[in-house]
């Protein structure tokens, strides 16, 4: 190994001396061939890993400066990584002084990289989660920028979705037949129409509570009807929710959270951009012997 000659201070005796170092070359090279995990190396992992390899002395390694830090840790390995991070041999994270990568291992923006081979699908769901949620709020946000009554028309386009009301001229023929002590429609439960099932919507900020579903109900009991809907693209109260279990008829109640993600399940309001198959090796296919 190549050495040179510096001068340090060797807190071990309180004096100045002498000492060999390797040469900025030795050190260059030594730190190419460095192992360079997923998270990149450090200074003072570098620094300490180079140490070992090049087999110092603790008195190399400990000698300070006259400003009390350590030779080889500031003068010689940190000025070395510098100077290969300005030749383009070691590149950082955008934004950050550590770690250090090898240019042909270009860092991520997270020091801990994805692993797909081990669970591939826990990652696509992740970030599906992540799009549907997005989605979710970027629906809402449009709902709210309309009428109300197209407000009105999509929720009519979300129920026949979902299987109510038969047709979607039936489903519009029975909007606006409510309008009576809260109702804003009604629609058939089923394709033949055995039964109705009355429809409030409200496109609120703030969330909906107990006195409005009471409202509501005693409609429902005006009407002598059993079943109805409230959607709102706000959310209720835990009195109104509360409420709707206390009381004979059926009420169900549907948030705005819940609103958009009907909506995204049965494609109202959405259309898909792209979609992706996992596919795995069938091992039936590959069994010679099988039957």
């Amino acid at each position: 190994m190549k050495t040179t000659t510096r001068k340090a201070f060797d807190p071990t005796i309180g004096e100045e001396c002498q000492i060999e170092l390797p040469t900025p070359e030795e050190v260059r090279q030594a730190i190419l061939k460095l192992d360079y995990s997923s998270g990149g190396i450090k200074l003072k992992e570098a620094s300490e890993t180079l140490a070992e390899k090049l087999q110092l002395s603790d008195q190399q390694r400990n000698a300070e400066n006259s400003r009390g830090d350590k030779v080889f840790y500031h003068d010689v390995v940190f000025p070395q990584l510098r100077h290969l991070l300005k030749k383009g041999e070691l590149v950082q994270p955008e934004g950050s002084k550590t770690p250090y990568f090898l240019a042909a291992s270009p860092p991520h923006s997270s020091p801990i990289e994805p692993n797909f081979s081990l669970n591939p699908e826990k990652s696509i769901e992740e970030n599906y989660g992540q799009i549907t949620k997005e989605l979710t709020t970027e629906l809402l946000q449009k709902i709210k920028n309309n009428s109300p009554t197209f407000f009105e028309k999509l929720v009519i386009d979300l129920l026949v979705a979902m299987g109510y009301g038969g047709s979607r001229e039936d489903a519009g023929k029975a909007v606006g037949r409510g309008g009576d002590g809260g109702i804003d429609g009604i629609i058939n439960e089923d394709r033949l129409g055995l039964d109705v099932v009355y429809v409030q919507a409200k496109r609120w900020e703030g969330n909906v509570s107990r006195p409005e579903i009471q409202k509501f109900a005693g409609a429902l009991q005006g009407q002598r009807a059993r079943k109805g809907i409230f959607i709102t693209t706000s959310d209720f109260t835990r009195d109104a929710e509360e409420y709707v279990k206390t009381i004979d008829s059926k009420i169900i109640l549907i948030n705005g959270k819940q609103l958009a993600e009907y909506m995204i399940e049965h494609n109202v309001g959405v259309s898909t951009t792209k979609s992706y198959e996992i596919k795995r090796v069938d091992s039936d296919y590959f069994a010679e012997n099988a039957e």
